[in-house]
């Protein structure tokens, strides 16, 4: 598995860039009242690895598009996304995250939602200093996007019948958006022609949908210590990702019905070992691993006319790190 060591060496171009992120974030969490200043210490406590705000640097920086909004961005970018987890841990029920507790968990349900709802309200403030109606559409959009993927991934849950086609338009939506804009933003801000914005978001949605793959690979083959969750809870409570879509193809009828029995088991932890077996025999685990490069690889090619530099050869590194880290 790629290292946190790794990262850091990748994002050493843009340190810079991410040291002020981390300050003004900070800075904005601030907070106008003591328990939304208590929570924001919460968060910060367990910072995540900043994969958005690092590509919308180091793709900035690599194609000259960086400007003096492309940190306020990154913080909008990054607010939105955490605003989502909060809601998440709410659907979830989740009491652990990146190895700490939960805000549902050490707060309420309640407050966890209307943290977010916060976030939500500052990012988009944050975004207003750019004066961009084009990077505020672009950034709305993709917010739209995440709900409606959100929604979606709920609607198909315990659905065995998910095609590969759904389940990536399903991550594109939830995950990829984010990713996406994150990458448009340079081209946007420094007022690029509507091709190199295409070509950027392009990039970003690749990306970003390499990235879902690889961490709904981590449900398989992931350890505990590092992913902060057992193996096995996405699938076990009926969230279908590529590794069982193309296994559940692959296999006959026989097979199928014999692994719904187990993934009707629930928590039961000799069931998940059982339906491990069967998507790692199936060639699950493989195939997802293959169309996690693959979409990395077209990521790329779409930027392919970026001249060569320390930005783009660590933005190329920063791709395997996000898109094969379960590997």
């Amino acid at each position: 598995m790629l290292s946190a060591s790794s990262l850091q060496e990748y994002t050493k171009p843009i340190r810079g860039d991410l040291d002020e992120f981390e300050g003004k974030l900070t800075d904005y969490l601030r907070g106008e009242s003591p328990l939304i200043v208590s929570i924001a210490r919460h968060l910060l406590k367990s910072r995540g690895k900043r994969i958005r705000p690092a590509f919308l640097f180091l793709s900035s920086r690599t194609a000259d598009n960086f400007t003096e909004h492309a940190v306020a961005t990154s913080l909008a970018i990054e607010l939105i996304h955490t605003a989502t987890l909060l809601h998440d841990d709410v659907v979830d029920e989740s009491h652990i995250r990146r190895g700490q507790e939960t805000v549902n968990a050490q707060w309420t349900n309640l407050i966890s939602v209307l943290m977010g709802d916060y976030l939500f309200a500052k990012a988009f403030r944050i975004l207003l200093e750019a004066e961009s109606i084009a990077l505020m559409n672009a950034v709305a959009t993709a917010s739209e996007r995440v709900s409606v993927g959100e929604l979606r991934q709920i609607e198909e849950t315990g659905n065995y019948d998910l095609s590969e086609e759904e389940y990536l338009s399903i991550i594109a939506d939830k995950t990829a958006s984010l990713f996406a804009v994150a990458c448009e933003s340079g081209p946007i801000l420094k007022g690029r022609a509507a091709g190199d914005r295409d070509r950027f978001a392009r990039f970003g949605e690749k990306i970003g949908t390499a990235f879902q793959i690889a961490d709904d690979l981590l449900d398989f083959v992931g350890e505990v210590e590092v992913t902060g969750k057992e193996p096995g809870n996405d699938v076990m409570t009926g969230k279908i990702t590529l590794p069982l879509i193309y296994s559940l193809k692959k296999a006959g009828n026989a097979g199928r019905r014999e692994v719904s029995k187990y993934l009707k088991d629930g928590d039961n932890d000799a069931s998940f070992e059982k339906v491990l077996t069967f998507v790692s025999e199936n060639g699950g685990i493989d195939y997802a691993y293959d169309k996690a490069r693959q979409l990395s690889h077209q990521g790329l090619e779409a930027i392919s006319r970026v001249r060569s530099s320390s930005y783009y050869d660590s933005l190329a590194n920063l791709v395997e790190f996000a898109t094969l880290r379960a590997s």
